[in-house]
């Protein structure tokens, strides 16, 4: 795995996090008791959608810069 790749999943994983905490964010604020319980389930998937994005963010920061590429003909 690149640096870039580690980015681009760290990336990809927080949104993930995000999608899920803004639908925990509207469970939470329904009458619903349904809603709420589905909010739960929601709450754990994104924090283990958050623990991954900051995996790779760490894998990112130990991997080394790519190599510039070198113009030389």
């Amino acid at each position: 795995m690149t640096r870039e790749q580690a980015i681009t999943e760290a990336r990809n994983a927080a949104g993930r996090a995000k999608t899920l905490a803004q639908e925990v964010e509207s469970a939470a604020l329904s009458s619903d008791p349904n809603r709420r319980a589905d909010g739960e389930q929601r709450a754990a998937a994104g924090a283990l959608w958050a623990d991954t994005s900051r995996a790779y963010s760490a894998l990112a920061a130990v991997l080394p810069e790519p190599e510039p590429e070198t113009t030389d003909a």
